[in-house]
């Protein structure tokens, strides 16, 4: 997989950003191969800083019909 071989590139030598409007939960469902998915999650929760975002869309609000 194209992603487990970005990763395995910058694993602890460059950082990485990934965005995702998928909860980390669901990813290893979305990635498929079990074998894999704990490869890439292995990758990306090492000394990772995660953010999530909560709360209403913010677009929602600027693009509401009132």
């Amino acid at each position: 997989m194209a992603f487990l071989e970005i990763l395995e590139d910058r694993h602890r030598r460059k950082s990485t950003i990934v965005i995702s409007q998928q909860p980390v939960e669901n990813w290893h469902g979305i990635i498929g191969d079990p074998t894999i998915a704990d490869a890439i999650m292995d990758r990306l929760a090492f000394h990772s800083h995660r953010i999530e975002l909560t709360g209403d869309s913010v677009r929602r609000h600027m693009y509401a019909v009132d």
